[in-house]
């Protein structure tokens, strides 16, 4: 029986979503009601308005601000929180949640830093709750299968990962007004280096290199807005991938081995079937996946590991190993040099079996003072 069971909570965890931006609103919100398992019941944010009018779309009456957030996690009733806030407000409110007991499914990065992302999963094991880094694609059936497709050793000896994703954010957005911890390294970086690390199944060495630019015309002023990146893996692998907040949409990766590739375009954003072009010697093949909804389906999935007393698979030391990278890189564009990274080696792996959850999408009933990041406001599809 688990913990909640065993309390009388019944079969749903009740969520706290804290931070009502664009993200929470546009893609988890949406999604909660039909996970099955999973309920809203409280929203935490800086903005009151903002909480009154996000509250009445889904019925919520219990509003806290970031001041209260302590009152909120000693209140009874909450078992887990969504955590959404900037990049470098995640420890903030990880580190007590956790240590009261209370779960965390916190939007990547894990944090900005390697001694916060050590504090969060610290606390989690301080109070026994649980810690999982919103790795949505790690749900995504499409994402899912390559894993499988790579696994089956039909591909050969895997040597080189490529990536290119790219976007156009508008200046306006916060994303470009906080510098490089709210940068495309921060905010895109997490898909391709998760990618390249599950699709390796393994870990970086080094940073071979790294080299930003800024083009004046994209209106961001002090933040490098395009990334190129290359990675050292053990046994002569090599995974390069390019990041920019000014170049149009794309979003696709490559995976080569010595007997064939396999190409995912789409392969990082959400609300578009994502496809798989898979090509082993002189045969090409193409698979395409129906578009699902994956913050719903990761929550159903955090919430049923909760329910269950299981271990989840996307946890702290997943969040820890990208920010790792990201640091690397960050200092090999400011260095202009190779940088080596600590030794580190993950303890756990993606289990295709159990982590499907093809829920279907759903779309937000209309932003509360939240914007798309896109200059294109009509593009649906996100990060």
């Amino acid at each position: 029986m688990s913990i909640l069971s065993a309390l009388g909570l019944g079969k749903k965890v009740r969520y706290a979503v804290v931070g009502l931006g664009d993200i929470s609103q546009e893609a988890m919100l949406p999604g909660i009601a039909h996970t099955g398992n999973s309920e809203l019941v409280a929203l935490v944010t800086g903005d009151a308005e903002k909480a009154e009018g996000v509250g009445k779309q889904y019925g919520v009456a219990a509003h806290y601000s970031y001041d209260e957030f302590g009152a909120m996690i000693r209140s009874g009733t909450v078992d887990a929180i969504y955590l959404a806030t900037p990049n470098w407000r995640h420890a903030e409110f990880a580190v007590p949640a956790l240590e009261a007991g209370i779960h965390v499914l916190v939007e990547k990065p894990l944090e900005v830093t390697l001694e916060k992302c050590r504090a969060i999963i610290a606390a989690a094991e301080t109070g026994r709750a649980k810690l999982m880094v919103a790795y949505r694609l790690h749900f995504e059936p499409a994402t899912l299968a390559a894993v499988d497709r790579v696994r089956s050793g039909d591909f050969g000896e895997l040597i080189l990962f490529s990536s290119v994703f790219t976007q156009m954010v508008a200046p306006e957005n916060h994303r470009a007004q906080s510098g490089e911890e709210a940068g495309p390294v921060f905010d895109m970086g997490p898909y391709p280096i998760n990618a390249c690390r599950m699709m390796f199944e393994d870990e970086p060495v080094e940073v071979v290199s790294a080299v930003a630019t800024r083009h004046p015309q994209a209106g961001f002023g002090d933040i490098d807005d395009t990334v190129a990146a290359t990675l050292r893996f053990p046994g002569d692998r090599l995974a390069h991938f390019v990041l920019s907040y000014y170049g149009n949409r794309v979003d696709t990766f490559t995976v080569v081995g010595t007997k064939g590739s396999l190409k995912l375009d789409p392969c990082f954003m959400y609300g578009m079937p994502l496809q798989h072009e898979e090509t082993i010697g002189d045969s090409k093949s193409t698979t395409s996946f129906k578009s699902t909804d994956h913050f719903g389906g990761e929550m159903k999935y955090f919430s049923q590991c909760i329910l269950d007393g299981a271990e989840v698979e996307p946890d702290g030391e997943e969040g820890y190993a990208d920010v790792r990278v990201i640091l690397g890189i960050l200092e090999a564009v400011r260095t202009g040099g190779p940088v080596k990274l600590e030794p580190f080696t993950r303890t756990k792996r993606i289990d295709t079996r159990r982590q499907k959850e093809a829920l279907s999408p759903k779309s937000p009933p209309g932003l509360v003072k939240a914007s798309n990041p896109s200059r294109d406001k009509d593009a649906s599809p996100k990060n």
